[in-house]
């Protein structure tokens, strides 16, 4: 039976949305892991996206239920900050997760994170650290990737979003869009963890 990873994540002006399909695609170079895109519930009215100046969602992404989350054997969680922390509309779907958390359903099951922040000081570890807790309560396993991608990790000549904690880009004002380098980062990010989570089912 194929191994689930679901790569669920909140994007408001497409950062996020960019990172996750590239997480997808390192993912899918692991035999018998199956990933998917999810998007979670937008908590905004119209109205505001609008004023906002944020695109439309991708109808090819189906939105997640707090019980859907819980077919899964491996999770990589993705959202933009908001002062350091994950965006309200993700922390809004976990919220909903308490059915999940009063049965431990996601307990032992690996989850990743990765982020889009504004600037090189707006959150990038922060935003990971404080999701943290989110994972403790469920009883997940935090895999971050580390330096396990190498060289990359060290580039001091162009402006990398990332971290030991996860993948990760700067959006700026929002006209910036996630380099080769970051892309590349969330590519090794998916792959990573779709093999540990492969591990993980094979040994349960």
């Amino acid at each position: 039976m194929a191994v689930k990873l679901y790569i669920v994540y909140y994007s408001m002006y497409g950062h996020t949305h960019r990172l996750a399909e590239e997480i997808q695609k390192g993912a899918a170079t692991v035999e018998g892991v199956e990933a998917k895109l999810w998007q979670v519930q937008e908590t905004l009215p119209e109205s505001v996206l609008t004023l906002m100046g944020a695109p439309p969602k991708s109808d090819h992404v189906p939105i997640i239920t707090a019980d859907e989350l819980g077919d899964a054997d491996g999770f990589v969680f993705g959202f933009p900050t908001r002062f350091g922390m994950m965006a309200a509309q993700f922390k809004a779907f976990l919220d909903s997760t308490g059915g999940l958390w009063r049965t431990q359903k996601l307990a032992g099951k690996p989850a990743g994170i990765f982020v889009s922040t504004g600037s090189q000081g707006g959150g990038q570890e922060t935003t990971a650290l404080t999701a943290i807790t989110q994972l403790a309560h469920h009883g997940m396993i935090f895999v971050p990737i580390g330096y396990t991608f190498g060289a990359g990790m060290f580039e001091m000549e162009t402006l990398r979003g990332g971290s030991a904690y996860g993948a990760g880009t700067y959006a700026g004002d929002g006209s910036r869009q996630p380099t080769e380098l970051e892309l590349a980062v969330a590519f090794h990010q998916g792959k990573y963890i779709a093999a540990i989570a492969k591990k993980l089912k094979g040994s349960g």
